[in-house]
């Protein structure tokens, strides 16, 4: 039996299985795909908001080049880390279930990809699972056609195409500003009055003088009502609606975590913002034993947790284990 399953490779489960581990308890990491996977998931030449001290886990120095590093370089960096604490992880293995035992310990169902079913038994369960598997959806006619995707990876196959952008965060804007080197026509929808006031500092002069220059066309307070082969339909906020052509939609609306597992292990969700039950102090749920660690901690708004704040819930967690064994 293992002291602590952990679920989820996200740098957040990466850094509650190394604090676990220092406190000398047992872990398995079990991770559905590669571990930091939602960093994989990210586009290509992502740079990130924080530096590169804000973003390392196990007191392990992040090395880069660059004061906010790269995607490229966080894979490396937290491939590093996991090889360097000679972490426990099954990749490429989908936790099913998490069941409470009259013991007080747990029993967890995982599948691995190719369909074989794997039991583990754990005194301690750390659901750290990500949300960009997640994509919050429209809800719009036409949203499931091919042209439409909830990700970015990198501009390449846009180059010249009519390309819609919905949404004004970070993402939003970084898709835009790597659209225009490959030539695209860009339109780029957004609810609010303006984009979103956390738009990376060094890129917000950038991105409006490109605005400015005609590069990129902002529909503010405004919503994509419908989305057909060739065209996408847009609705102002007085209701005035204007059709334009399009090849492709990039709906960059964000994403939410996955709650099926946390409920159906009986934690329960503390207001409409779907948030589950935990003490800040330990974060332990509303289940004894059953810890949440990383943006499975958020409400509906998975900004409310990042990696900087996240990768400190593990040192609590494993402090409570080893306080409650005591």
């Amino acid at each position: 039996m293992q002291d602590v399953i952990i679920i989820g490779a996200g740098p957040c489960g990466l850094s509650a299985a190394i604090e676990c581990q220092r406190k000398g308890l047992s872990t398995r990491i079990i991770e559905k795909h590669c571990i930091v996977h939602s960093i994989f998931l990210y586009p290509t030449h992502m740079q990130f908001f924080s530096t590169a001290e804000l973003l390392e886990i196990g007191d392990i120095p992040f090395p880069s080049s660059n004061e906010k590093p790269f995607r490229y370089e966080a894979l490396a960096y937290y491939r590093k880390v996991a090889s360097h604490y000679g972490l426990e992880i099954s990749q490429y293995e989908e936790a099913l279930t998490v069941e409470k035992k009259a013991d007080q310990s747990f029993t967890v169902k995982t599948v691995d990809r190719s369909g074989k079913p794997h039991q583990y038994e754990a005194r301690n369960v750390v659901i750290s699972t990500g949300y960009f598997d997640h994509p919050n959806y429209i809800g719009i006619p036409g949203e499931d056609l091919d042209k439409v995707t909830h990700y970015f990876r990198e501009a390449h196959p846009y180059s010249g195409m009519k390309v819609a952008i919905i949404g004004g965060s970070n993402s939003a804007v970084d898709a835009a500003m790597e659209l225009i080197r490959v030539g695209a026509e860009i339109d780029m929808i957004y609810r609010g009055e303006t984009v979103s006031e956390n738009i990376k500092p060094w890129v917000r002069p950038v991105f409006e003088a490109m605005v400015q220059k005609g590069k990129i066309t902002v529909h503010v307070e405004s919503h994509v009502s419908e989305i057909t082969e060739d065209s996408v339909t847009i609705t102002g906020k007085n209701g005035e609606t204007s059709r334009i052509d399009n090849d492709f939609v990039l709906a960059l609306t964000g994403f939410r975590p996955d709650r099926k597992l946390l409920t159906s292990c009986g934690v329960e969700l503390d207001d409409d913002m779907e948030k589950p039950r935990y003490n800040t102090e330990t974060m332990e749920s509303n289940v004894p034993g059953l810890y949440v660690a990383g943006v499975i901690a958020s409400g509906r708004n998975a900004n409310e947790v990042f990696i900087e704040t996240g990768r400190k819930h593990g040192a609590l967690i494993a402090e409570h284990i080893i306080r409650t064994r005591a």
